[in-house]
């Protein structure tokens, strides 16, 4: 990991940029973070559409986990933002995108192609990244997964011990083999879900709710299209952190 930016923001977060090998990323920890005090830390998921796009919703997302007392971090997923084209990706989402212009039903093999291999890649490098930020003496565990791509959030917390709660956001389509992988997730679990959104099926996103191992799994559905969370959401998933990272 090497960091290639630093800066203070308002209310003494300190935010900086990183890249892991070609991989870009940022970390914010609060200003009570210290080698003698090290906080717990929150992977911020995030949709595929570029770090400089998701910037100012990530860093209010990490500005209020800085309050919470924990430190955010993430990274840019591959084939998006400034990372080298994927024409496989590409293709997948032109295809989706026709099909849905037609009014068509997104079949099992446009889900698996564009969700998949994201998931497969992805998912190491997020490992690797955790990996160089709790090597760092100011952060420490335990470990929180915050948002989408669900699919992701899934096979992580599958794969992955060090992380011991998860906050999903049920806003992308979900391939078939997922829904095997969500049997086996245990860790707590707080699922926002828009109702009326656009984008996702209703049905699988609560099917997929149902597939959770989890002892502890929360739904939180409210009414709106899939931009359209409402801002005491966050207060719902700060307090479920809270409860588990502390």
């Amino acid at each position: 990991m090497r960091f290639t930016t630093e800066r203070r923001l308002d209310d003494g977060v300190l935010e900086r940029e990183f890249t892991l090998g070609d991989v870009p990323g940022y970390l914010w920890t609060p200003a009570s973070a210290s080698p003698s005090a090290p906080v717990p830390l929150i992977l911020l998921g995030h949709p595929p559409l570029g770090l400089s796009r998701m910037y100012p919703r990530l860093v209010a997302r990490a500005r209020h986990a800085a309050a919470e007392g924990f430190a955010g971090a993430t990274i840019e997923l591959p084939g998006s933002g400034d990372r080298p084209s994927w024409p496989a990706l590409d293709q997948a989402r032109a295809d989706l995108r026709r099909t849905m212009a037609a009014g068509e039903p997104v079949d099992d093999e446009i889900v698996d192609a564009l969700v998949l291999p994201l998931v497969d890649r992805a998912v190491p490098e997020w490992r690797a990244a955790l990996d160089a930020l709790l090597s760092l003496p100011e952060v420490g565990g335990p470990v929180g997964y915050s948002g989408g791509v669900i699919s992701v959030g899934v096979r992580l917390a599958v794969v992955e011990p060090r992380i011991v709660a998860a906050g999903l956001f049920a806003g992308s389509l979900v391939p078939r083999v997922i829904f095997e992988e969500a049997r086996r997730v245990t860790i707590p679990l707080h699922v926002l879900l828009q109702w009326d959104d656009e984008g996702n099926d209703r049905q699988s996103a609560l099917d997929l709710f149902d597939a959770f191992g989890s002892a502890e799994k929360t739904l939180h559905a409210n009414m709106g299209g899939h931009t359209g969370v409402p801002e005491f959401a966050g207060e719902g998933v700060a307090r479920f952190f809270a409860r588990h990272l502390r």
